[in-house]
């Protein structure tokens, strides 16, 4: 994957600045600041700048000079950034806190429960056109072609049962062993039937703001150690929260004439997950907070985290379809792509 094309003043000096030698440029500009500060969470900006900072910790590009990862003027640069990302998460999402007596897994089933955002699942499910799901599937592809990733980065800081439970979420994510079971791998099953290409990162240019916040906040709680509990609560989250919704995308999709390979990765999710969920609420965070009661308020916070950006995609896709525009940064940009369906 190349670096991506900037979007505003910060992307224009840290994509100029990985082109060049580490070391050999002064960064300045990350230092900016949004008013409200909530605003953080959308701006193409700030977002694909911190975006750009955490992939080199992942698969990385192939027009960055070496040395970036690890550069302590980068690293100084991405501290500011992620403190506009924190502010704008700590604006948006209220502090939680355990009742008395109330177990780490049944709050987060509280806190789910409580939350009625943007219908998304139920309008892809019903509604959908092929080019609304097709876009849906551009925005998602940023990150379930590198899923589960993020959130192993908690495995060597997790101890006994949560450590074993996250492991066989894992396990399961990468697909035991085989390649073809991976689920990142049947999530590019789905973006060929659907006549979309999917090289990793090929659609980065096309996704807003938002859809990258929803990656950044993995890899903000998950390369930070002191983020453990709310990594563990956002993998709750992400559990709780996708069997369901994985059911109706997998009949939206049939609806629109798919076949059985490009709808295997949502029927998968609807079994996995459910086992997951239990893994996740009971086993991972109830693990942690049972050994380290002092992170219940930090997974609670990541669980929410998850719900509220998850809510402002949702929110964005719907409007933009509503009024006939597309939710892509570029409108239409799928619209000439080989049709996968009917």
């Amino acid at each position: 994957m190349r670096l991506p094309e900037a979007r505003g003043p910060l992307t224009e000096e840290l994509l100029g600045a990985l082109r060049q030698p580490a070391g050999s440029v002064q960064l300045f500009g990350a230092g900016l600041a949004f008013d409200p500060p909530a605003a953080a969470l959308a701006d193409d900006d700030l977002q694909l700048g911190l975006w750009t900072c955490y992939e080199l910790h992942y698969a990385g590009f192939t027009d960055a000079r070496p040395g970036w990862e690890w550069d302590p003027e980068l690293m100084a640069w991405t501290k500011a950034l992620e403190a506009r990302f924190r502010s704008a998460l700590r604006s948006c999402v209220p502090a939680m806190a355990m009742l008395p007596g109330e177990s780490i897994a049944d709050r987060l089933r509280a806190l789910i429960d409580a939350d009625t955002g943007p219908q998304l699942a139920r309008h892809l499910q019903a509604d959908a056109t092929a080019e609304e799901f097709r876009e849906f599937v551009t925005h998602r592809s940023i990150y379930h072609l590198k899923e589960a990733d993020p959130h192993s980065w908690a495995i060597p800081r997790l101890r006994g049962k949560a450590k074993a439970a996250l492991v066989e979420i894992q396990s399961d994510e990468y697909g035991a062993g085989s390649v073809s079971r991976m689920h990142s791998e049947l999530f590019r099953a789905t973006m060929r039937g659907l006549g979309l290409d999917d090289s990793y990162g090929y659609y980065l240019n096309q996704a807003p703001g938002v859809t990258l916040a929803i990656s950044n906040l993995m890899s903000f709680f998950g390369l930070h150690r002191e983020n453990l509990g709310a990594l563990a609560g956002h993998l709750a989250a992400f559990e709780m929260t996708s069997s369901a919704p994985n059911r109706r995308y997998g009949k939206g999709l049939r609806r629109l004439g798919a076949d059985a390979v490009t709808t295997r990765f949502y029927d998968e999710h609807v079994t996995a997950d459910a086992l997951h969920e239990q893994l996740a609420a009971h086993d991972v965070c109830g693990s942690l907070v049972a050994e380290e009661p002092e992170l219940a308020d930090d997974v609670l916070f990541g669980a929410a985290c998850a719900l509220h950006l998850d809510n402002l995609f949702a929110g964005h896709l719907l409007r933009s379809w509503a009024s006939g525009s597309s939710s892509l940064r570029t409108a239409g940009s799928t619209a000439a792509l080989t049709a996968g369906l009917s």
